[in-house]
């Protein structure tokens, strides 16, 4: 959430921040609230005030001994009006936290302003494209034969946007996200973690999730109503909720694999085919916890953490800064990185890494102290894809097949297979 201050104080340069973005804030709305909480904020202490005047002056006559029956009911009208003054101020609170917990973060001043991803800026490249004496397939037909990749087994118990994996895709599946991990632990320093898929509504509204984005959620029912995580991100994130941290545990690296579930509920008739866009799939993801003032360095730092994993599987990438009409909902700054893929003939995103300053933390109440007795201040929190595995999956086998419709497997992944070198499809 945007700093209260900042929305009371500075409201119109808000709006012109948030307008980058597309987007219209209600500014009659804003005001309305603001006079509102102020209104009831100055009635609500004026009645306590009276309440406390007259409990001092009861106090008095019963020490001279004096008829306090008038007194008292007259404190008693106070009281009954305070209680309702203050039923009606909480609810003029949460209805302006309700609005601002709708506003998206401010974006940060390096982000480049454009309305859509065609105006996202290409920030490096790494790798060589590679090329082909002969029409390279898709993942889908390349595994068709072999059904290492079966869509029609997964629609029969799940539905579409679904997928079975089998022998050596499979391992290999295992194998990408096995290599991940040790190369984010090992080389990285990231304390690896295994954390709950299923998460109660406040965790998910602690990184920006809710109220927004619940239609592309899948919600249990019953009892006790939980969430299917769209990524760790959520899991990872929320270790800090509601945490006061010593100075000495910042930064803080975590990185955990994990199924991610989302319904992809505004993506009707994108990525049909094939493995891009699934309802279940897996990720490996990165969440820095830092000190404010290093927050952009942890986002150079962590970008480079996931473009690493591209470079020791040695398939071909791009970086790209997005535009302010492209960035997510929680972000004050976003790096995509983009695997290519040669059967579509261009890059496609593999990784999102984000700063999200102290957005998410302030939601969540998750702070730190420089000294033992000094205010607590809000940590900034920063998250990307370590990868997705499943599209490195993907990357892997349309980059590394050949002729024959068999696929090598990547130096750095022959250690998990086994010393497997080829997979065999055709």
């Amino acid at each position: 959430m945007i700093d209260p201050n900042v929305l009371r104080n500075h409201l119109e340069a808000v709006v012109k921040n948030l307008q980058n973005r597309g987007m219209t804030v209600d500014v009659d709305k804003m005001r309305a609230l603001e006079e509102a909480r102020k209104e009831l904020q100055v009635k609500t202490q004026q009645l306590q005030n009276q309440r406390n005047t007259y409990s001092k002056t009861i106090g008095q006559a019963k020490a001279k001994k004096e008829d306090v029956a008038d007194l008292l009911k007259e404190v008693e009208k106070v009281t009954a009006e305070l209680t309702k003054t203050e039923a009606i101020f909480e609810k003029a609170l949460q209805d302006q936290l309700d609005y601002w917990s709708t506003l998206p973060n401010l974006l940060h001043d390096s982000v480049p302003l454009g309305k859509d991803e065609n105006d996202n800026v290409e920030i490096r490249r790494w790798g060589k494209v590679p090329t082909f004496t002969f029409t390279p397939k898709d993942h889908v037909d390349l595994t068709a034969a072999s059904k290492g990749i079966d869509f029609e087994a997964s629609s029969r118990m799940s539905g579409a946007r679904f997928v079975v994996l089998r022998g050596e895709i499979a391992r290999l599946h295992r194998a990408l996200a096995q290599f991940m991990l040790n190369l984010h632990t090992v080389e990285h320093h990231y304390q690896e973690m295994y954390v709950p898929y299923l998460v109660e509504a406040q965790a998910l509204y602690g990184v920006g999730q809710l109220p927004k984005f619940k239609e592309d959620l899948f919600h249990t029912s019953g009892v006790r109503p939980l969430t299917l995580i769209s990524t760790a991100e959520v899991s990872l994130t929320n270790l800090v909720r509601e945490q006061i941290l010593p100075l000495e545990a910042l930064p803080m690296k975590v990185v955990s694999h994990s199924p991610c579930f989302r319904s992809e509920a505004g993506s009707y008739g994108k990525d049909t085919k094939g493995m891009i866009r699934q309802h279940q799939f897996d990720k490996v993801e990165l969440v820095q916890i830092v000190h404010p003032e290093q927050s952009y360095a942890a986002l150079e730092e962590l970008t480079q953490h996931a473009e690493k994993v591209l470079q020791y599987l040695e398939l071909p990438y791009r970086v790209l800064a997005l535009c302010s009409g492209d960035i997510g909902f929680a972000a004050a700054k976003t790096y995509d990185i983009e695997v290519w893929l040669p059967s579509q003939n261009k890059y496609r995103e593999i990784s999102s890494c984000s700063n999200t300053e102290s957005f998410q933390a302030r939601r969540m109440q998750a702070r730190f102290r420089t000294q033992a007795n000094t205010k607590p201040e809000l940590v900034h929190t920063l998250n990307g894809s370590g990868l997705a595995v499943g599209r490195t999956l993907i990357a892997v086998l349309e980059n590394y097949q050949d002729a024959a419709g068999n696929v090598r497997v990547p130096h750095a992944l022959i250690p998990y297979m086994g010393g497997t070198t080829h997979i065999k499809l055709a």
